[in-house]
Parts: C-alpha cells; structure tokens; sequence
C-alpha cells in the first residue's frame, strides 16, 4: 500500500534498471521473445517518467546481479516492513541472487533488515501485500511455499498473515503471483480478476469491506489486475485494459498509463513487478 513519507515529499520507489548483458539468458528465464537491448531500455526510462508523473520519487538500485534479467523486477526479492525489509528468498531458483542486491540498495537508503529467509522456505513478494498495516495477504503458489508462509507469521507476529492456495493455471513453468490476481488501491479498495480468486480472499475483502474494481476476462492477459498504487488516488498501469482503466477512473482512481512492451510483454512484468514501495502502507 503506498503512503507518503512523514517528511511531506513524494513516495519513494524502488525500480531496477534492465542489464544489456542478463538480457542474453532471456530463454532461460522463460521471457516470451528476446527483448531488444534499446527498446527495453527506453521503456523503463517511459515507465520511470509515468510513475513520476503519477506522484512517485524514483530511486534506481545499483547493486548488480549478473546474469539475471529477471533481476528488473525489483518486488520480488524482498518484503518491506514497518520493521525493516525482509530478505526473501524466491521460488525461482536463478533469482536467488537477487534478495542480497535489493537487501544493500535498501541498506544505503538506511532501510534496515528485519529477518533473512533460508531454505527449504521460498517466497516472492509478488505472492502478498498488505491490505492494511496489520494484514499481510500471501498466495501459496509454485513460488511461495508453506515453509516460507510460516517464516512469514514467525517474523511477523504482531500482523495477521491470511494465506490462499492459487490456482494452478498454466502451471510451475508460468508466474501466477496472488498480484496477478489483486492490487490493494488505498484503504477499502482493490482491484482484481474475480474469476481466480481464492474464495476465502474473496470472502476477506467482504469482511473488511474492501470494495473490488472487478478486471473482465478479457483484460486479465493484459495485466488488468496489475496496477500500481503511487499515491492516494493515483495509480499506473500498463496499457491495454480500457475498460480496467475506465472502472478505475469511476473508482475516485487517477489512472497513468506505459506502454512497456519489451519491459512488461516479454517478461510478463507489470508495474507492481518493476517496483518495490519504499514506505511501508
């Protein structure tokens, strides 16, 4: 949940810079196409002036992780707290570098760690966020095991940590992050793809009286789901939902668009992917 600094300024993210060199192992780390060095790189530059424009202070993290094009989504590694950061460790295992990068760019910006996850416990941020201060919701899926889940409610006792099966899908070869399905939009508003939800996250929001901006099926594939709260009231998303973006704007939402063909298309990332909030909601 995005919030903004107690100092009055903009909220800090957190983005990654795609690596010209990683790009090259591309197929190994299961990318849809190869993506052109260039064209990525003038979409991530796009990408960092929309979430500008949308109200964001953008930080770039410089700590290399080689041979890692997945390294450029950035939400993935860690878990940020009102305690600190939690170093993940991803279900992915060619990403496994990446924790310890994101852990020493947040470590510079004076972010503590709060706790390192080791195995056999895997868990990507992209599984959960919180829907308020003190409720973490994780997706169990093929990257977010029940050993990291339990990590999870070990190190963060004082919060509620509500987990959900997801659905199998297209199965362990393809990512299927509960941030697939949902993005938390300010306190009592999300948006999501109702169709796959986990009754019980389904049943959760009703409960705490979370209004849902519902994503129709033909704009799931487009990353409907995936939208990135900047600031209250402010959002970006990827192009190529309208009809998400238009029940979004009746939603009280400012919507802020990218294009982010090589960035998001080609490694099915969208702006939650490529962003880690550094003030904890």
């Amino acid at each position: 949940m995005a919030a903004v600094r107690a100092d009055g300024g903009r909220p800090r993210i957190l983005v990654r810079e795609p690596d010209p060199a990683a790009l090259r192992a591309w197929a190994d780390y299961g990318w849809r196409s190869a993506p052109d060095p260039e064209r990525i790189a003038a979409d991530h530059l796009d990408f960092c002036r929309v979430l500008e424009a949308a109200g964001a202070s953008v930080v770039v993290g410089r700590t290399p992780v080689a041979g890692d094009p997945d390294a450029v989504y950035v939400r993935d590694p860690v878990l940020l707290t009102t305690g600190g950061v939690i170093a993940l460790r991803p279900g992915k295992p060619g990403r496994r570098g990446e924790p310890a990068a994101v852990v020493a760019d947040c470590q510079a910006l004076d972010i503590p760690v709060a706790a390192q996850m080791a195995g056999p416990a895997t868990a990507e941020g992209g599984d959960m966020f919180f829907l308020d201060p003190a409720t973490l919701l994780v997706g169990r899926s093929y990257r977010t095991n029940d050993a990291g889940i339990a990590f999870l409610r070990a190190h963060l006792s004082a919060v509620e940590v509500h987990a959900f099966d997801l659905p199998h899908l297209e199965g362990p070869g393809a990512v299927l992050h509960l941030m697939s399905l949902i993005s938390p939009l300010g306190p009592g508003l999300a948006v999501g793809y109702p169709e796959l939800l986990p009754v019980r996250c389904m049943e959760l929001l009703a409960d705490r009286g979370v209004q849902l901006v519902a994503v129709p099926a033909e704009e799931f594939e487009r990353m409907g789901p995936n939208v990135l709260l900047v600031a209250p009231g402010s959002a970006v998303v990827r192009e190529g939902a309208p009809e998400t973006r238009r029940r979004l704007e009746r939603a009280g939402i400012a919507v802020h668009a990218y294009v982010g063909g090589d960035l998001s298309g080609k490694g099915d990332g969208g702006p939650t992917c490529l962003t880690l909030p550094l003030e904890p909601g």
